[in-house]
């Protein structure tokens, strides 16, 4: 498989949501749905229970040689269900944005080529799945004109890489426009994120509230590596109905760039 640029993605716009119970489509047990497609949460809890297996006898692997224990936070993998979600959301919009604009995905980035930065086991499906994810986006931002970069969408995301501890708190926009190269990557990302957005709309994207707040899987290339985060674009506050319980049992249920390079 031939590695080349991953190209960043983060989205910098609401995506619309359609009222769950408005659709006649929802029950307690489903996490999303994206049009037709559903998750349900134990699907999600399967991806991410098989995460955190595989994560935990990696790390206990890797210090045995040392004869040191891991404590049991050590044997955790900081991901959590909401980036699982926010990954399987993330990817179907995706896919289905490449199809209505002809766009070809081409299977070039392998979990073995993420799995050290991403700190995920290369085996484990959520590291399978970002390889997926990180080709559509890849020929999303390719092909898709890169936006103009507003104040606004340069700070969400400097914001976003904040919150993971990957760069100085505290700096002006234009600090932010120099340390982000112009924010060049921003635009692309912008554009992406706009297609996402009328996409979801077309689908009608519904989430279980107890997944809130959604952010579309991102990363960055930085003098440091690869930086991964999550921006949120899917909150408590946004355009979203419950996925509530049914009222009664006898009752119908109710709904709820910078380019990180690899060489071969």
């Amino acid at each position: 498989m031939r590695a080349r640029r991953l190209i960043a993605a983060a989205s910098v716009a609401a995506l619309g949501l359609a009222s769950l119970t408005a659709c006649g489509n929802s029950a307690p047990d489903v996490a999303a749905y994206v049009g037709d497609t559903s998750w349900s949460t134990k699907r999600v809890d399967e991806i991410y229970d098989d995460l955190q297996a595989k994560y935990g006898e990696a790390m206990r692997q890797g210090t045995a040689q040392t004869g040191a224990s891991p404590s049991p936070e050590e044997l955790r993998s900081p991901v959590t269900r909401q980036d699982v979600l926010s990954l399987l959301v993330s990817l179907e919009l995706g896919k289905r944005v490449a199809a209505a604009k002809n766009i070809q995905v081409r299977d070039e980035v392998s979990p073995e080529q993420l799995a050290q930065s991403l700190q995920a086991p290369p085996t484990a499906e959520y590291t399978r799945m970002w390889g997926e994810w990180v080709d559509v986006l890849s020929a999303l931002n390719q092909q898709i004109p890169p936006a103009d970069v507003s104040d606004d969408s340069l700070m969400a995301v400097y914001d976003a890489i904040v919150k993971v501890e990957r760069i100085q708190p505290g700096l002006s926009v234009d600090e932010v426009r120099q340390a982000f190269g112009g924010g060049g990557f921003v635009g692309t990302a912008s554009a992406v994120s706009a297609a996402l957005e009328d996409e979801s709309e077309r689908a009608k994207v519904r989430i279980n509230p107890r997944f809130l707040p959604l952010g579309v899987p991102s990363f960055v290339n930085s003098s440091q590596g690869i930086v991964f985060y999550s921006l949120p674009y899917i909150d408590q506050d946004g355009p979203v109905t419950d996925i509530s319980t049914p009222e009664s049992p006898a009752a119908e249920p109710t709904a709820d760039e910078a380019a990180p390079g690899t060489e071969s």
